[in-house]
């Protein structure tokens, strides 16, 4: 397992941050208190520039409503395939929802072993973006024998667009920026996608031979906030190598997507990662995607410390983030058309 062995200890380890700060002192305008959220943003620079990565504790999402998420995504995943494809992605259409098996998605055009289920923010019929029939907006698709998941799902959706809106103030200032400057511009009504992922157990536990869970991949919009289960499988692509990213109990993973590489002009670089299931036991995680708007363009942000250099040459697809023009809406749907070419097919 060379490509793993750790090179440089300074980054043998992803920094973890208390974030209890911004959780707890929200609206708090004491100068000790405004001292101390730039100190949690200078450590998210810190974390930022070196990684594009960061553990967060303190964070304040309820741990039981986690266990009851984490206990109905085992039930569910558990079940027979034909009982799962019941809410399959077909049956979710333009919202872009609903579970897909093994196999069926798809990284730098190569089958990622595992299965999961796709989640946005709950939109009714009559939204506007859902009327217009703009892609990945919608209602989500939830199993009919498990009452209580709709319930937990939405909950922590709520609970983790809190979350995100948080951090992106932190980050805002990290920047020596307002800390609305996201929310004025990006995120007042962000894209909200959830994901749950169960990677299976690898056929071949070496690392030469065995399947990839999901293959290297940056994210595609500013902010992903990910809860892992206790099985470890998530890399990142460090500035000496692959390192292991294992889950922390009580702490969420951060990173930052392509648009926010984008918008710092590859200050914050938004960082490859991975996922190799090297156990016995089936691996849970939940990403949640903090995004821009569907329909808002991303502009660069002037930052006079920040040298723009060519970005193709070290990106794992070899394209440039720094050349796209457009909204995030046409970045994003350019993405995951090759994620799922088959669906696309039928939804676009």
């Amino acid at each position: 397992m060379t490509s793993l062995q750790i090179v440089d200890k300074n980054f043998s380890q992803v920094p973890i941050i208390d974030v209890s700060v911004l959780v707890y002192q929200t609206g708090n305008s004491s100068g000790e208190t405004r001292q101390n959220r730039l100190e949690v943003a200078a450590q998210i620079r810190q974390a930022c520039q070196d990684y594009g990565f960061f553990y967060i504790v303190g964070h304040g999402v309820d741990e039981q409503l986690q266990q009851q998420l984490e206990h109905l995504s085992q039930q569910f995943f558990a079940q027979d395939i034909e009982t799962k494809l019941q809410i399959n992605m077909a049956v979710g259409g333009r919202a872009w929802r609903g579970y897909f098996p093994v196999g069926n998605e798809l990284t730098s055009g190569k089958p990622d072993l595992k299965e999961g289920i796709y989640f946005g923010a709950e939109l009714e019929e009559n939204h506007p973006l859902v009327k217009a029939g703009v892609p990945m907006h919608g209602r989500n698709l939830f199993p009919s024998n498990m009452p209580q998941f709709r319930e937990t799902v939405l909950e922590y959706i709520e609970s983790m667009t809190k979350l995100g809106h948080i951090l992106m103030a932190s980050i805002a200032l990290s920047l020596a920026l307002e800390e609305s400057y996201f929310a004025d511009r990006y995120t007042k009504d962000p894209l909200i996608l959830f994901r749950i992922f169960n990677y299976p157990p690898n056929p071949s536990l070496s690392e030469a031979k065995s399947e990839w869970g999901v293959g290297e991949h940056t994210d595609y919009g500013v902010l992903t906030i990910l809860k892992q289960d206790n099985v470890s499988g998530l890399q990142v692509k460090s500035k000496s190598g692959w390192i292991d990213a294992p889950p922390i109990p009580g702490s969420f993973i951060c990173n930052i997507g392509d648009m926010l590489d984008r918008m710092t002009q590859g200050l914050y670089r938004s960082t490859p990662h991975r996922v190799l299931n090297q156990s016995k036991s089936n691996r849970l995680s939940f990403p949640f995607f903090f995004d821009p708007n569907f329909n808002v363009e991303v502009k660069p942000i002037e930052l006079n410390e920040v040298v723009v250099n060519d970005d193709k040459s070290d990106r794992w697809d070899k394209a440039s983030v720094r050349e796209f023009r457009g909204t995030y809406g046409d970045y994003l749907l350019n993405k995951v058309s090759k994620v799922f070419p088959e669906l696309r097919q039928t939804v676009f």
